[in-house]
């Protein structure tokens, strides 16, 4: 018996999917304006933080302490007479320091010492700042080194600024689309800074003027305070 061998073709067909190109968009800004302005507000304030201190002096630390501790003492009591509560009351600094004298040629001389306790008194009624000023002079202390007024709640004066920075600048953002040739189409974004509160507003009191200050009531006009709010805006221009 002869047997046939037949030859096998074998055939390899390969299927190639093509690759569609990875397509990456470009995105184009539209052009656009920035612009930024400040809102300011007037505002009344309601309130009020003095810094009021007694300095003394003595041949030694520990005299000028006591004399420093009895008159403070006293302020202390008399604010607290005047209806002002405990939190209203805080010490804000104590400071020991020599007095010296200089000689040519010569090491510095002791000749005494200072110290000077300074007390923060926050004012919830304005009617109560002069009576404040004249019942602590009238009681030992000699320095008012700073008289702040300030409001409570100034929420609304804040987005009133706000509201108002945002206007000036679309005006300030139309403007210059104009002067481009073009229009604004739409706000893009707003950014809205920290608001800022009025600055202290010192009160200087010489020592000589103390007498004459605690003889007749201090007048005091708190007046009208700004507030202000900065915003930068993105426009669409076109």
């Amino acid at each position: 018996m002869r047997l046939a061998y037949l030859p096998i073709f074998m055939i390899f067909v390969s299927t190639l999917s093509a690759q569609q190109p990875a397509i990456n968009p470009t995105f184009e800004q539209p052009p656009q304006i920035v612009t930024t302005a400040r809102g300011e507000v007037r505002v009344d304030p309601d309130r009020a933080t003095i810094q009021i201190s007694v300095q003394t002096r003595a041949a030694t630390a520990a005299a000028a302490a006591s004399q420093n501790a009895t008159k403070q003492k006293a302020v202390f009591d008399a604010l607290r007479a005047l209806g002002l509560a405990s939190d209203q009351l805080s010490t804000i600094n104590y400071n020991v320091y020599p007095e010296q004298r200089y000689e040519p040629n010569r090491e510095p001389i002791v000749i005494g010492y200072n110290v000077t306790n300074t007390l923060l008194v926050d004012v919830k009624n304005l009617s109560q700042v002069g009576p404040v000023i004249d019942a602590a002079l009238a009681k030992g202390a000699n320095m008012i080194t700073s008289l702040q007024f300030y409001a409570s709640n100034t929420d609304d004066a804040r987005r009133s600024a706000i509201a108002s920075a945002i206007q000036k600048a679309r005006l300030d953002a139309e403007a210059a689309a104009r002067a481009a040739g073009g229009s604004l189409a739409g706000l893009l974004e707003v950014s809205i800074g920290s608001h800022y509160a009025p600055p202290p507003r010192p009160l200087a009191l010489a020592r000589g003027q103390v007498a004459a200050a605690a003889a007749e009531q201090t007048p005091i006009n708190p007046g009208e305070q700004t507030l202000s709010v900065d915003v930068t805006t993105r426009w669409r221009f076109r």
